[in-house]
């Protein structure tokens, strides 16, 4: 069987045109977003993950995470009252942000597929695989 068919990720290795340097924030990014940016591009740079293309990415993730804290913030401005419509947008930006954090390496399971090098091909002791 396809070991994209098992759900298996891919192991995230570095890139072949890998950022350098960290490119300048979006302006039109929010304070929350300007943060997250500045926190986590330095980290994506270091492990040599992401290229040019991947900004876009980068950026959506930046946007939703700065959006869930954004809320948040409000919300306790707000004297801690949660507001159905703004807690449904909440939770779908932060849900965005964990899938992206994770295609990115940025939580710990697939920070633990870099570090580990193992790979995740069983196959070789499936005399039946192709």
């Amino acid at each position: 069987m396809s070991k994209h068919l098992r759900g298996i990720k891919p192991k995230i290795s570095t890139d072949q045109h890998p950022l350098t340097r960290m490119p300048k924030t979006p302006a039109w990014f929010s304070t929350y977003a300007r943060d997250e940016w500045k926190r986590a591009m330095p980290m994506l740079i270091a492990r040599r993950v992401i290229c040019a293309a991947d900004l876009a990415q980068v950026e959506t993730y930046c946007c939703m995470a700065g959006l869930v804290r954004q809320i948040e913030q409000e919300r306790q401005l707000g004297g801690g009252i949660i507001d159905v419509k703004l807690f449904g947008v909440q939770n779908r930006a932060a849900q965005t942000a964990r899938q992206i954090a994770a295609t990115l390496g940025l939580d710990p399971v697939s920070r633990a597929r870099i570090a580990s090098g193992a790979s995740d091909d069983d196959d070789h002791d499936n005399p039946l695989a192709v």
